[in-house]
């Protein structure tokens, strides 16, 4: 029986997501308006990348309407100007994730060029021959390939935790696999090809008592839960703003200040050095270290106005949302005979993946966008993933906060007539 204290949560998590005026949300997005084939759209493959708010598209347009200058290097008043808009973006990011200084916040391209700068600068550094890296079973192929790099060179080894048939991380075959080699533990907040939300703040305690390093791939997370780096814990925590209603080519890597500052750096060129000559070149501070040449500023502002619009929305009121419209996508779609659904975690967001008996995925992804909905079919960059379920490939819906129980109930429709065309 559920206690006063569950009953008063469940009820306030009902109101919140009740009052979620999802309609209004959806008229921030102009391509939520678009039809597909005479069908109005229903966008499902928000894991892959997110559409964007007018808010953001305005934000990045504005910047090269009326501040298009080279950061940092001018004296000029476009150049000031330019600059403000790009740090006061950093700033943005930094209350969004909690981080305790603005310094610890670097631009890059994404996920991807995140845990590349870490792999290739405190890896270098930090691991050697016999050591070893830990990930989980369930990563994308940005936080496996990247490892397998490094101990290539280094002569490390990569160890993999592995995961239950619901899609969760052994946590018990986790913590036997941290041994007085681990150097490093790089796990998945979101999971996505599962949805699995995993449990990264015990992970990074478990890591941190036996003095590993940790990094955290975001980039399914930003967009669904209210993510703070100090209360994780972790020492890297890596994002995409495409995937959180901003521009692509334009994402986040936080390091604790500590071990920025101790990082050589991942790229050189202009804006990352103090002095160059022909002898040695000495090099900037953290985050200017690791930001060489000119940087994604338009991607910055606009990420900076994506930060704007998830925070007046708030995260909490998005997760409780978004869980309400998940939960009743995987109750109509498990229903359909045929559907086995990959990834049943106890605590998920946002993706629905699934296989339909005797259809295969990329037959299914056809014919749903033929019905107006887009969602990914394939292996999603998991293939060891799709390996542990004995799939080649899955559909996968993947839901945001513009996303609608109408719009699962067209998903599950058309996936019925999927089944009716395949027999």
């Amino acid at each position: 029986m559920a206690t006063i204290d569950e009953v008063e949560t469940n009820d306030a998590t009902q109101a919140s997501a009740e009052s979620f005026d999802v309609e209004a949300v959806r008229a921030d997005f102009p391509a939520l308006e678009l039809e597909v084939y005479d069908k109005p759209l229903v966008y499902l493959d928000n894991a892959a990348t997110t559409q964007k708010p007018a808010s953001v598209l305005a934000a990045e347009d504005l910047w090269y309407r009326e501040s298009c200058a080279n950061v940092h290097r001018g004296v000029h008043f476009l150049s000031q100007k330019a600059t403000d808009a790009y740090e006061e973006a950093r700033a943005k990011v930094q209350h969004f994730i909690n981080a305790e200084f603005e310094d610890e916040i670097v631009f890059v391209r994404g996920t991807t060029d995140a845990i590349n700068l870490v792999a290739s600068s405190y890896g270098r550094k930090e691991i050697g021959s016999g050591d070893e890296i830990l990930i989980s079973h369930m990563e994308h192929h940005s936080n496996i390939v990247p490892w397998q790099l490094l101990c290539e060179e280094k002569g490390a080894v990569l160890k993999v935790a592995p995961i239950n048939d619901r899609g969760e991380i052994i946590i018990e075959e986790l913590e036997a696999l941290l041994t007085a080699k681990t150097r490093m533990v790089a796990v998945g907040y979101v999971s996505n090809a599962l949805g699995t939300i995993n449990p990264v703040k015990q992970i990074v305690d478990l890591a941190h008592e036996r003095g590993v390093a940790v990094l955290v791939d975001g980039a399914q997370a930003m967009p669904h839960l209210k993510v703070d780096v100090r209360d994780l814990g972790c020492d890297f925590f890596a994002f995409s703003g495409h995937k959180m209603f901003a521009p692509t080519g334009i994402g986040g890597l936080y390091g604790r200040r500590e071990l920025l500052e101790s990082m050589p750096p991942y790229q050189g060129g202009g804006e990352m050095i103090l002095t160059v000559s022909f002898e040695r070149s000495d090099y900037a501070d953290p985050p200017a270290r690791f930001e060489a040449g000119t940087p994604n500023i338009a991607g910055a502002v606009a990420l900076g106005a994506a930060v704007d619009y998830l925070s007046n929305l708030g995260m909490d009121a998005i997760g409780n949302y978004e869980s309400g419209v998940l939960d009743y996508a995987t109750e109509l779609v498990e229903q359909i005979p045929g559907v086995r659904i990959i990834g049943t975690a106890a605590k998920k967001a946002s993706v629905l993946s699934f296989v339909l008996e005797g259809v295969h995925a990329h037959d299914v992804g056809t014919i749903l966008d033929r019905e107006g909905i887009a969602v990914r079919a394939g292996h999603h960059c998991a293939q060891p993933v799709m390996k542990r379920y004995d799939v080649p490939a899955t559909t996968r819906a993947s839901f945001a906060l513009y996303n609608t129980r109408s719009e699962a109930e067209r998903l599950a429709a058309a996936i019925t007539r999927v089944r009716e065309v395949f027999g």
